[in-house]
């Protein structure tokens, strides 16, 4: 699984109330969640993300509640992969759960930078700032994780067989 993409940052404790605030969550369709993904921490967010973009971000990412509406609109509105370094636990699941290549990568989330290029292939563990040209190693990606992600998500992966 390989990811390249342009980074957009963001700090530690972004909690989900700003990744999709609660007056959206009349709604669970993906392309509505998009539209108003990080509208309460980032004005622009929506203006500015592009298809394959990774979020780069600090401790403790995907925090407070657990719904799932906040993961699908994160992927809903195109970005590829989330690099953080620590996530909530239940925002955590809830990713893999519907699809949302994610990964802690504490070293990579301090240092990558606003704007820069990067390429990550969770088959190896390795992340790489094409812009500085540093290198960051992770854990890879198990493979039934892989196969999750690859197949849109737990529910998805459980009705092809390819997850049991």
């Amino acid at each position: 699984m390989k990811y390249t993409g342009s980074v957009i940052k963001y700090g530690d404790n972004v909690d989900t109330d700003v990744i999709i605030p609660a007056r959206y969550l009349n709604t669970s369709v993906p392309s509505e969640l998009a539209a108003h993904c990080m509208e309460d921490l980032d004005k622009s967010f929506v203006s500015r993300v592009k298809s394959g973009d990774i979020i780069v971000a600090g401790q403790n990412f995907g925090c407070g509640s657990s719904r799932e509406h906040a993961p699908i609109a994160i992927k809903a509105s195109g970005v590829s992969l989330v690099i953080a370094k620590s996530f909530a636990r239940i925002f955590y699941r809830n990713a893999i759960n519907i699809g949302l290549a994610i990964v802690e990568c504490p070293e990579a989330a301090a240092e990558i930078g606003e704007g820069d290029e990067v390429e990550a292939d969770l088959d190896s563990g390795i992340i790489r700032d094409l812009t500085t040209g540093k290198e960051y190693a992770t854990a890879p990606f198990p493979e039934f994780v892989q196969k999750i992600i690859e197949n849109g998500g737990l529910i998805a992966s459980i009705a092809s067989g390819a997850v049991k």
